[in-house]
């Protein structure tokens, strides 16, 4: 079994990052032993055959009382990028740490010495301790992509924990650890679609003020009867609701076999929310379409929920009730999220996997990976039963927050997709304009699939 020796400060921190390492990401069997030295500055990892890694330790020890660390001028000033023999890219970020790098062989043993500092580094990435001590929020209250440590260094686009990983697995391995015993996992693609409306047209009340609107404001009479008679079609079952593309979405997932996840929202009294009713028979039989072809329904809490405990409670209590079953999953409206609070209450009302971690205005990996990890509260210091299943990208990421051609966006979708052995994708049943980069985006998905 692994020996981790670690200094005796930030326990809580130390213990939940070698954790989320060793046991979730590498399926490694470990032991930690707190030293008792007063000089003991680095993480050290010693396999059964005597080898070691010293991993110095260029955070943590810096700020030994508890949560000292989340002060707004500890977040990291630059990253540089550096290299070394065991690195899976061209290079790899120093988020924390120095470029040093070195082996040392004598008689008795190997050692690498990494100046890296991946346990920092990766903390840093999967607790998001960057958006509580960053303020700055856009007209959501939202932490923009922008303001992030990884999109001003230039690494948003890249899952920089898997790259730690990677590197790490090949010390390992060079250390002669036995690399049948690391986890190996399938591909895992996430197509979800969060359920903002259902149907585009609601009523004639509802066609003929924007009909009028249009002939008014926009001064065209054809857009205001093309819509009248879509409607008209619509209401002689001759043609679907525009954003009724429920059976088209799951088919496309049936296709790359897999499931699609609908997250269906189910309160709200805000300007942002009540798009419909989820007590409404059209949301209803939706539901029952849904879960007859074995797809899955989540939660998409409205506007205001992120940080609203009871509200959250109700929403998710109305969604069990007209589905008739638990209600495990889901993301946010609006991707709004606060560190650590929204965690926290979807642990605390028995959700078990979130998924909103992306950013709305910007592609990439907002966690550094896309695979699926356990949370930690960064405030009470302990490690929820939660996962993350970070969001990597959302059609309105590609095509309404920025305007990306769609070979841009493919390019850009496809080396996400295949920088992480978990990829999961947002597409609304709403997102019509751009329907035809959505399927082609499944086809060719489908023939990397088929040739991996």
């Amino acid at each position: 079994m692994i020996k981790l020796t670690i200094p005796n400060n930030n326990i809580h921190e130390r213990e939940y990052i070698i954790d989320i390492i060793f046991r979730e990401f590498l399926n490694i069997e470990y032991k930690i032993v707190i030293s008792s030295n007063p000089s003991c500055c680095n993480w050290e990892i010693e396999l059964d055959n005597g080898n070691k890694i010293f991993c110095e330790d260029h955070f943590f020890n810096k700020y030994k009382t508890e949560l000292e660390y989340l002060k707004l001028e500890n977040l990291p000033s630059e990253v540089k990028f550096t290299k070394n023999k065991f690195i899976s890219k061209n290079d790899v970020a120093v988020i924390y740490g120095s470029s040093n790098f070195d082996i040392k062989i004598n008689d008795r043993e190997k050692v690498v010495i990494c100046g890296i500092d991946i346990f920092a580094s990766i903390f840093f990435m999967l607790t998001r301790w960057e958006e509580y001590v960053n303020k700055k929020r856009d007209q959501h209250n939202r932490f923009s992509a922008f303001e992030s440590i990884a999109f001003k260094n230039g690494f948003l686009e890249r899952a920089v924990v898997d790259e730690y990983i990677a590197m790490l697995k090949n010390i390992l391995i060079e250390l002669e650890y036995d690399s049948n015993r690391f986890k190996v996992k399938d591909y895992e693609l996430y197509i979800s679609h969060d359920v903002d409306v259902i149907y585009r047209w609601k009523s004639l009340k509802q066609v003929l003020k924007i009909a009028i609107s249009d002939i008014i404001k926009r001064r065209s009479f054809s857009l205001a009867l093309e819509r009248i008679l879509e409607y008209s079609a619509i209401c002689r079952n001759k043609i679907n609701d525009p954003y009724d593309t429920f059976d088209f979405l799951m088919e496309k997932s049936e296709f790359l076999g897999t499931k699609s996840r609908f997250y269906f929202m189910s309160g709200g009294n805000t300007k942002y929310d009540k798009q419909y009713n989820i007590f409404d028979l059209e949301a209803v039989d939706l539901i029952e379409k849904i879960k007859k072809r074995k797809h899955i329904i989540g939660i998409h809490p409205s506007y205001d929920a992120y940080n609203d405990f009871q509200q959250l409670k109700l929403e998710k209590e109305s969604l069990e009730k007209i589905s008739n079953q638990k209600i495990l999953e889901g993301r946010e409206h609006y991707l709004r999220f606060e560190v650590p609070t929204t965690w926290q209450i979807w642990e605390d009302v028995g959700l078990e996997v979130d998924s909103t971690c992306g950013y709305a205005d910007y592609i990439g990996f907002r966690c550094g990976t896309g695979k699926e990890y356990s949370v930690f509260n960064i405030l009470n210091r302990k490690k929820l039963k939660l996962k993350e299943r970070p969001l990597v990208v959302m059609d309105a990421s590609l095509f309404n927050y920025n305007e990306f051609t769609y070979e841009s966006a493919y390019n850009k979708v496809l080396n996400l997709m295949y920088s992480t052995d978990e990829f999961t994708m947002l597409w609304h049943n709403s997102s019509v304009n751009n329907i035809k980069f959505y399927k082609n985006l499944i086809d060719m998905v489908r023939q990397r699939l088929i040739s991996k």
